[in-house]
C-alpha cells in the first residue's frame, strides 16, 4: 500500500529533495486550478466544490479565483477544532490555485461545438487528477479541503468514503441553492478523480530522506501524526 508522511512545516522541509519537491508542488497546484478553468469552459459540469464557489459568485460578482482563495481559509478555520496541522503545501494550494483558474479562464474561451465542450471537461478531470498526483506526491502536506476530510474522520472514526461523499454532497446542494452549475462533468469528475488519483500518485510520490532521531523526537513533541493511506484527494 503506498503510504504517504504526515509531517509538520519544518520536517516538510528538512527532509530532502526540495528543489524537485518545490518544483513538483508549484507545477501541481498551478495545474489544479488550470483543470478547473477547463472544466468551467467546457460548460458541462465542475468538479463539486466548484457547484459551490460558483453558486457563490452568482451572488457576489467577484471572480472565481478570488472565491477559490477566500474559501479555503474559511475552510481552514475548520481545521481548528478537528486540531488538523497546515503545511507548506496547504498554504500554497490556498494561494495558488485561485489565480490560476482566473488565468485560464481569461485565455481559454468556451468553444461552440458540444464536442468541444466534452473535450474540454474530460480534459480538466484527466489534468485535476495529475495536478493532485503532483502537488500530493511533494510530500507538503494536503490542501484545505481534503484536511477537513481527513480531520473529519480522524473525529470521527467513519470511513474516508462516507465522510468524502457527505462533504461532496452538501456543498452541491448548497452551490445549487446558490445557482450553481451542475452537469455530466459533476458526476464524471466525482467517479474519475480517484481511481485516476490512485493511479498516478505512485509515479510522482518523492522519496523523502530518513529523519535522524532528534527529527523524530522533535516531531512528537509537536503532536505529529502518523503517516496515511493514500486513495485519491481533492485539493
Amino acid at each position: 500500500m503506498t503510504t504517504l508522511a504526515d509531517l509538520g512545516p519544518l520536517a516538510q522541509l528538512r527532509a530532502g529533495r526540495l528543489p524537485r519537491r518545490l518544483t513538483q508542488l508549484l507545477v501541481g497546484l498551478w495545474l489544479y486550478g488550470v483543470s478547473l478553468g477547463l472544466m468551467v469552459r467546457g460548460n458541462d459540469g465542475v468538479a463539486p466544490w466548484d457547484v459551490l464557489h460558483l453558486g457563490i459568485v452568482g451572488h457576489t460578482g467577484l471572480d472565481l479565483g478570488t472565491v477559490l482563495v477566500i474559501m479555503s481559509f474559511v475552510v481552514l478555520l475548520f481545521w481548528i477544532p478537528l486540531r488538523e496541522k497546515p503545511g507548506i503545501g496547504t498554504i500554497a494550494n490556498a494561494l495558488l490555485i485561485g489565480p490560476s483558474t482566473d488565468l485560464t479562464l481569461a485565455v481559454v474561451h468556451p468553444p461552440h461545438h458540444q464536442i468541444a465542450r466534452v473535450l474540454l471537461m474530460l480534459a480538466g478531470v484527466g489534468l485535476c487528477a495529475l495536478a493532485t498526483a503532483l502537488y500530493i506526491g511533494a510530500q507538503f502536506g494536503r490542501g484545505p479541503r481534503d484536511g477537513l476530510m481527513t480531520g473529519l474522520v480522524r473525529r470521527t472514526g467513519l470511513s474516508i468514503r462516507l465522510i468524502r461523499t457527505a462533504l461532496e454532497i452538501s456543498v452541491v446542494v448548497v452551490g445549487l441553492l446558490l445557482g450553481g452549475p451542475i452537469g455530466v462533468g459533476t458526476v464524471v469528475f466525482a467517479l474519475a478523480i480517484g481511481p485516476l488519483t490512485q493511479v498516478l500518485l505512485p509515479t510522482w510520490i518523492v522519496a523523502l530522506d530518513a529523519p535522524t532521531q532528534d527529527q523524530v523526537a522533535e516531531e512528537a513533541e509537536s503532536d505529529a501524526y502518523p503517516a496515511v493511506s493514500v486513495c485519491g484527494a481533492q485539493a
